[in-house]
């Protein structure tokens, strides 16, 4: 179990996880108040029942993402070079969101990361609903097409 992320992290990796995904929440929404942008700059911004929807496939995307192929890219190449192949694949399908793409990488390293020190995917499942919306209510959708990626995006 605690080898798939399964299990509870300790004090430590809740409050690091927790602490850097909401301070990244709060530097986007401050930069782009500072940008002269407005929070939400989405007008189809997600209402609850739609969050919640994203928080659980958010979850479901970390334990894809983490319980199956970090576990076992690890296995194979070991823990610091699985962190940035997995993070890498989590931008690439992605694509061809280029803003998603970007954003992906940096926060795939982050929960990839967090993941090989802590093992739980509970608290990257938060963080990246969080970060999504965040996204979501601070780029336009004209540039970040409804978090849509693949053949969505293109439609």
């Amino acid at each position: 179990m605690r080898r798939l992320g399964l299990g509870l992290p300790n004090a430590i990796g809740t409050s690091l996880v927790l602490g850097v995904g909401f301070a990244w929440c709060v530097l986007l929404v401050f930069l782009t108040r500072w940008a002269g942008g407005m929070v939400p700059a989405n007008p189809l911004f997600p209402n609850m029942h739609m969050a919640w929807q994203y928080m659980i496939w958010a979850l479901v995307q970390q334990f894809i993402l983490q319980s199956f192929f970090f576990t076992r890219l690890e296995e194979l190449l070991g823990s610091s070079t699985a962190v940035w192949i997995t993070a890498t694949f989590f931008a690439a399908v992605h694509l061809p969101n280029m803003i998603l793409m970007t954003f992906t990488l940096i926060g795939g390293l982050f929960f990839c990361e967090m993941f090989r020190r802590y093992r739980s995917i509970y608290l990257l499942g938060i963080v990246h609903a969080v970060l999504g919306l965040t996204l979501s209510a601070t780029i336009p959708a004209s540039l970040l097409n409804h978090l849509r990626v693949g053949i969505g995006f293109l439609r």
